[in-house]
C-alpha cells in the first residue's frame, strides 16, 4: 500500500495475484515489453480525409485520424490507460497523446514535445484543431517545458543526473508535483511517432523508464501493400505501426480490442466516424456489427 496518493493516478485493486506481482517480476519498462505490428488498409481513409479537408480548417492528416483513433481505443478500452510506478499498478486519470514536432524539416532543426489530451466522446474536427493549434506553437514559440529543459542542461552533468534521480525517487514514492507531470509529455498514455513524414519508416520504439508511458506507436509512410480479400490478393495503399506495450498493465485480449478499435477506424472512417462533410465522432458499436 502506498503511504501518499498520486496526482496522475488512482491505484488498481482487486486485481489478480498473477497481475499484481508482475511489477515485481520485471521491475523496468523494457524488460516488460511486448511488440506489435498492425497494418492497416488506408485508401478509404485517405479519400475520407480529403472530403473532410474541403469542408474544415485546419487541414487534417493521416496522422491526425489514427491519434484520434487511439484515443478513441483508449477511451474504450480503459484497461489499456494504466501504468506502473513504485511496483504498483494504476488508472491513469485522463487520457493523454504525446509526440515529437519537428520544428523545421531541417537535421538541424530541433523537435519539440506535444502533450494533448483527449476527452471522450471528443468530435474529430475538434481534435484535429486542436493537434493543429498545438503542432503551430510548438513550431513558433518556446514552450514551457521546452524552456524548463533548456534551463536544467545549462547545469554541470552531476547536478542533472542528481536532478533527475530526484524526480525518479519523487515519483517512486508518489510525491512528484503535479505541476511537473501535467505539462510532461513523459507522463502520457500513449507516445505516437510518425516517423514515416521524415523518411523512416518500420521501427520498433522503446519505452521510457522515465514517466508512466506504457505504450508507444511508431506509424510508417503510407506506401502500396499486398492485402487479402474476397476476391483474393490486392495492392492497396496502406500504413504499418509498430506498438510496443508495457504487458504488465493488462492482457493480450485488452490490448486486441483496442487494435480492433483503431483498424476499425483507419480503414472505414465514414462507417465508424460518419460523413466527413459533417462533425464526425466515435458512436461505437451503434453504428452495427463489423462487418464479415
Amino acid at each position: 500500500m502506498p503511504l501518499f496518493r498520486r496526482s496522475d493516478g488512482d491505484l488498481v485493486r482487486g486485481e489478480a495475484a498473477v497481475r499484481r506481482i508482475m511489477p515485481y517480476l520485471m521491475r523496468r519498462r523494457n524488460e516488460s515489453c511486448a511488440y506489435q505490428e498492425t497494418v492497416y488498409r488506408v485508401d478509404a481513409a485517405r479519400a475520407w480525409l480529403r472530403a473532410y479537408n474541403r469542408t474544415h480548417q485546419p487541414r487534417a492528416t493521416l496522422f491526425h485520424l489514427v491519434a484520434y483513433a487511439t484515443g478513441v481505443a483508449m477511451a474504450e478500452r480503459p484497461r489499456l490507460n494504466r501504468f506502473v510506478s513504485g511496483g504498483r499498478l494504476y488508472q491513469r486519470r485522463g487520457i493523454f497523446l504525446s509526440f515529437v514536432v519537428k520544428t523545421a524539416f531541417r537535421d538541424e532543426a530541433p523537435g519539440a514535445t506535444v502533450k494533448l489530451p483527449y476527452h471522450s466522446q471528443m468530435s474529430f474536427p475538434d481534435w484535429s484543431a486542436q493537434l493543429s493549434s498545438q503542432v503551430d506553437e510548438a513550431r513558433s514559440t518556446l514552450r514551457s517545458v521546452d524552456r524548463e529543459v533548456d534551463l536544467v542542461m545549462r547545469l554541470p552533468g552531476p547536478v542533472v543526473r542528481g536532478l533527475v534521480g530526484l524526480a525518479r525517487l519523487l515519483d517512486h514514492w508518489n510525491l512528484y508535483p503535479r505541476f511537473m507531470i501535467e505539462n510532461d509529455p513523459m507522463y502520457a498514455s500513449v507516445f505516437l511517432a510518425n516517423l514515416g513524414s521524415v523518411g523512416v519508416s518500420d521501427v520498433f520504439h522503446h519505452l521510457y523508464e522515465y514517466g508512466t508511458t506504457s505504450s508507444f506507436g511508431a506509424m510508417s509512410a503510407p506506401r502500396p501493400m499486398a492485402f487479402t480479400g474476397p476476391n483474393g490478393v490486392v495492392v492497396e495503399p496502406g500504413v504499418s505501426i509498430r506498438w510496443t506495450f508495457d504487458e504488465r498493465i493488462d492482457d493480450a485480449l485488452s490490448c486486441a480490442g483496442g487494435l480492433a478499435i483503431i483498424e476499425r477506424i483507419v480503414r472505414d472512417p465514414t462507417r465508424w466516424l460518419g460523413e466527413p462533410g459533417g462533425c464526425p465522432t466515435w458512436t461505437g458499436e451503434s453504428r452495427g456489427p463489423e462487418p464479415p
